[in-house]
């Protein structure tokens, strides 16, 4: 059984909480969230694949898993977006298409992560989110068409 997309965000603010709100353990925390991304396969790291948006680069590419849910794999070439992107692909991976495109993220207010994050950084997350629902719904709409 999949852990709610509300249910794994309350495990990330509870992961930051243990912080204490300290900026500098927070990057180190969101760049070994980053480390722990498995690894994108080259052939997704082109211009088909960036996300628009970001100022850093980002590759997203998104599947239907057997079960009919969405399964996400990313990279980023800088540290800290690789363990935002990362914490977006464990919330959204596994969880159903309308799940996804429904879900409102609370975690970044709750962990404070405007103060850690640059604005330009949270510009290009916003564009990861949107990225992301948008994937749900062209594989939820590939998955109506085919039944």
């Amino acid at each position: 059984m999949t852990d709610s997309i509300s249910n794994i965000q309350n495990n990330i603010i509870d992961e930051f909480s243990i912080l204490d709100g300290d900026t500098e353990m927070m990057n180190f925390y969101l760049i070994d969230l980053g480390n722990k991304l498995p690894e994108l396969e080259n052939a997704y790291k082109t211009d088909e694949f960036i996300i628009k948006g970001c100022q850093s680069k980002v590759w997203m590419m998104a599947s239907l898993n057997d079960e009919g849910k969405v399964q996400y794999s990313a990279d980023s070439n800088t540290a800290i977006t690789k363990g935002l992107v990362s914490m977006l692909v464990r919330i959204f991976s596994n969880q159903l298409p309308d799940d996804i495109i429904n879900a409102e993220l609370f975690f970044p207010e709750r962990i404070g992560m405007n103060r850690f994050v640059g604005t330009q950084r949270s510009n290009g997350f916003g564009a990861m989110v949107k990225q992301m629902k948008l994937y749900a719904l062209a594989l939820k709409t590939k998955t109506n068409s085919n039944a």
